[in-house]
C-alpha cells in the first residue's frame, strides 16, 4: 500500500448484520468503516497496542459524515476502504467508502482525533505516522 493509495478490507455480511429482510442496518455500516480503521493502521505498522502502551495515545472519533446510497444484502462481499486526505497536528481526515463490487453503497468522511491514553486530552500525533503521511499536512 503506497501513501495515496486507499487501503480495502474485504467484509462478508452476515446474518447478524440484517434486518429480518435482509437488508444491512444502517448503523452496521460504521462498524465494517470502524473494522476497516483497525486493519488499516495495523497495515501501516501502527499496532493499536503499541500505540496505547509505547506512545499512550488513542483515537477517538471527532465527527462521522455518511450518506448511503444503496442498501447491502445478506451474503453480500464488500470491500471498505479507508484513505487519508488530511492531516493535522493532532488529527487525521479519512475518506471512506463501502463498495459491492463497482458500486458505491454508503461513504463518510471521518474526523479522528488523538488524544493521551490516561487524559483523553488533545495531544500530538504520534511522529511513526506523521511520517507516513507528511505529504498530506
Amino acid at each position: 500500500m503506497t501513501k495515496d493509495a486507499a487501503f480495502i478490507l474485504p467484509i462478508r455480511v452476515y446474518y447478524q448484520d440484517t434486518d429480518a429482510g435482509g437488508v444491512v442496518y444502517h448503523s452496521t455500516y460504521l462498524n465494517f468503516m470502524e473494522r476497516a480503521r483497525y486493519e488499516w493502521m495495523r497495515e501501516l505498522g501502527l499496532d493499536i497496542h503499541s500505540l496505547i502502551q509505547v506512545h499512550k495515545v488513542v483515537f477517538m472519533i471527532r465527527s462521522l459524515n455518511i450518506e448511503y446510497f444503496k442498501p447491502a444484502l445478506l451474503d453480500d462481499l464488500l470491500h471498505v476502504t479507508v484513505q487519508a486526505i488530511e492531516l493535522g497536528k493532532t488529527r487525521i481526515a479519512l475518506s471512506q467508502h463501502v463498495l459491492r463490487g463497482h458500486v458505491t453503497l454508503a461513504s463518510a468522511t471521518t474526523h479522528v482525533v488523538c488524544v493521551g491514553a490516561d487524559t483523553l486530552k488533545l495531544v500530538s500525533l504520534p511522529a511513526p505516522l506523521r511520517q507516513k503521511f507528511g505529504n498530506l499536512s
